[in-house]
């Protein structure tokens, strides 16, 4: 910018002193050389004006009024006639500097102006394509609570309806089993309406996890107590699927005020999800760890990584939705009932996927309690 500023002047001062050398240094007998000079003095008036406005053009015709005039009153004997033109070239010179520059200034703040009005209309774009993804947001949280709402009612209904006497046909299906030795073929059939009836009570306690509004229960919980149970748990079903399972505990204890039970859910079902996806001679990384603000710990982060198959992204955007499921024998509750947990506690959960990579599940908590204990 600084060079810009030199330089500009610079240029409208040379193109001023050559002009007046050529004047001065060619002969008075050619005076069509001289029109041709006085004529060249516009250049710099002109571009003076454009560059500097008003002020810089009305300066550039007074600075080539003062170098033509000597030449005017010396050179040319100041003769009336031939005089008179050439003053009233000088009053042309002042005459364009000053309007051409005039109207370069208000052009460049009519241009001033524009971008400011454009900028504005780009903020307010850029405002309103936020809101409109917000709207977004807020559109598919309604569908959502449309959908639960509807699963609050279907699952008073089922469990008024099918619960009970689901019980009692058990109970007696149990009770005509003891009439029939292993091997009868009535015995492999009532055995059958048992197993079918425990899926069917399971369907309907999947019902009621999604329907029920969460409990707030909330106690002191060890993060890497509840995730050392979820191994244990887990740890048969691992070694089944010839799964390695990896635990990264986080580098100090982290506590925050939550219901461990529903935690513990939440978690349990996450991992299942991962051994299930995850063929034999891959592995699951269950690691915690925090995010700390200058004061103390703001909130912690677990992860669940899997060597699986991943997810496309097509099934990646509905893994969340009641009802929605790839596993033939799956209700697609697991993971809706995982997330209506993990809100309920304030928090986010978060998947990522890569097809033929493997699958991260993310759960982000606040460290409600992070003053009790939830620091190092």
């Amino acid at each position: 910018m600084k060079k810009t500023s030199i330089t500009r002047p610079c240029i409208l001062f040379s193109f001023i002193v050559a002009i007046g050398l050529l004047h001065y240094l060619t002969p008075l007998h050619l005076p069509y050389l001289h029109d041709i000079y006085q004529r060249l003095y516009y250049l710099p008036i002109i571009l003076a004006a454009v560059w500097f406005g008003f002020r810089g053009g009305l300066l550039c015709s007074i600075a080539v009024s003062i170098s033509y005039a000597p030449h005017i009153l010396f050179q040319w004997g100041g003769h009336l006639t031939v005089g008179m033109e050439k003053y009233l070239e000088i009053l042309l010179y002042n005459t364009v500097g000053g309007v051409t520059g005039l109207l370069s200034q208000r052009e460049r703040e009519r241009t001033v102006e524009l971008q400011k009005t454009a900028t504005g209309l780009e903020e307010s774009y850029k405002k309103l394509q936020h809101q409109s993804e917000r709207i977004i947001v807020i559109e598919e949280q309604l569908r959502r609570a449309e959908k639960l709402s509807t699963l609050g009612e279907m699952a008073a209904v089922l469990a008024h309806e099918i619960r009970n006497p689901l019980g009692s046909i058990r109970g007696t299906a149990e009770i005509l089993l003891d009439d029939y030795p292993p091997g009868d073929m009535k015995h492999e059939f009532i055995a059958i309406q048992i197993k079918e009836t425990e899926r069917l009570n399971r369907v309907v306690e999947d019902f009621l996890r999604m329907a029920r509004p969460q409990p707030a229960e909330l106690t002191t919980c060890s993060i890497q107590e509840e995730l050392e149970t979820i191994a244990t748990l887990i740890a048969n079903n691992a070694r089944e699927r010839q799964i390695e399972l990896i635990m990264q505990p986080p580098t100090f204890p982290l506590r925050l005020k939550a219901d461990g039970e529903k935690l513990r859910q939440a978690f349990l079902n996450i991992a299942i999800n991962a051994l299930q996806a995850t063929p034999p001679g891959g592995s699951l990384i269950i690691s915690a760890t925090c995010h700390q603000s200058k004061i103390s710990v703001s909130d912690c982060e677990i992860c669940f990584r899997d060597t699986g198959s991943g997810i496309d992204g097509e099934t990646l955007k509905r893994v969340f939705e009641p009802f929605y499921t790839t596993k033939p024998d799956g209700t697609g509750l697991g993971l809706a009932i995982t997330r209506k947990i993990i809100e309920s506690h304030g928090g986010k959960l978060t998947v990522k996927s890569d097809v033929g990579r493997g699958t991260s599940v993310t759960v982000r908590l606040p460290m409600q309690d992070a003053a009790n204990g939830g620091t190092p």
